[in-house]
């Protein structure tokens, strides 16, 4: 009871010049004719308003200086009994109006320019179309609110597995470790085909082995004479005989050490000694 006088009435639609008929009973199930209507001679001529109040709209008959009401007919569903159309006129219509106490009876109404029935028909149209929608609105909500709610929290234990692109799997494998360069720096790698190949190394020359002096040999014998030490020296055999004589113990070659370490360093320059060369 409240909410229905908490319920305000709107102005859906008012038009300043409308005609009211006697009609007869219909005759068939075909519907109203308005030709069957005595059109030059209306019954009644005044204003019409149509108003809501909720989801129930009204039509009223109302006078057009004093604003007294004629007929009024409650609509709950257009179309529908409460507000028939005609089959050979878009202009009339019949209407269902009802009084206080509960009696209902059936008009024709016109309406001279067909711009005002055309209005007439389309705020009944958007009003239930509104209806409709509130019905739907209501009626999902209470089946949400009936409804188990989701629970999507994460219960106790519970994990999830996120599959990220770019990130190594178990079948994959980690991904293989760059090799860092000298200081932390990424080396690019080599170019396709090339090899790396080191230096190579200088063959000895053969003036540093002309000149290199090697230390007397060791005596074989007393009996050797000094045309023998000369030949041993000009003949390529000691050159040879030159890592055997380095492994004579110091005490009996007093000349060892320096000739092997002079042999180490190729590009050394040869060592002065009293030696002549021949």
């Amino acid at each position: 009871m409240a909410a229905a006088e908490a319920e305000y009435e709107s102005i859906l639609c008012v038009k300043p010049d409308v005609s009211v008929y006697r009609i007869p009973p219909r005759a068939s199930n075909r519907g109203y004719r308005a030709s069957d209507w005595k059109l030059d001679q209306p019954d009644w001529t005044g204003r019409l308003r149509v108003t809501s109040k909720g989801k129930i709209a009204y039509i009223k008959l109302e006078d057009k200086v004093s604003g007294e009401l004629f007929a009024q007919a409650p609509i709950d569903q257009f179309p529908g009994l409460a507000v028939e159309t005609v089959t050979d006129s878009s202009r009339y219509f019949v209407l269902r109006i009802q009084d206080g106490n509960g009696r209902s009876a059936f008009i024709g109404i016109g309406f001279s320019d067909r711009g005002d029935a055309f209005d007439f028909n389309v705020s009944l149209q958007d009003h239930f179309k509104w209806v409709k929608q509130e019905t739907e609105i209501s009626k999902e909500s209470q089946e949400t609110d009936t409804r188990p709610k989701l629970d999507l929290g994460f219960k106790e234990g519970q994990t999830i597995k996120l599959n990220i692109g770019n990130m190594p799997t178990k079948k994959g494998g980690a991904p293989k470790p760059r090799a860092a360069g000298l200081r932390g720096l990424n080396l690019l790698p080599p170019p396709p085909g090339g090899k790396i190949t080191a230096p190579p190394v200088p063959p000895p020359s053969s003036t540093a082995i002309s000149n290199h002096v090697t230390p007397p040999p060791v005596l074989k014998s007393s009996n050797m004479g000094n045309a023998d030490i000369l030949l041993d020296l000009d003949s390529p055999a000691s050159i040879s005989k030159a890592p055997a004589l380095a492994a004579v113990p110091a005490t009996t070659d007093l000349w060892g050490d320096f000739s092997t370490a002079s042999s180490a360093v190729p590009n050394q320059a040869p060592q002065q000694s009293n030696w002549v060369q021949f």
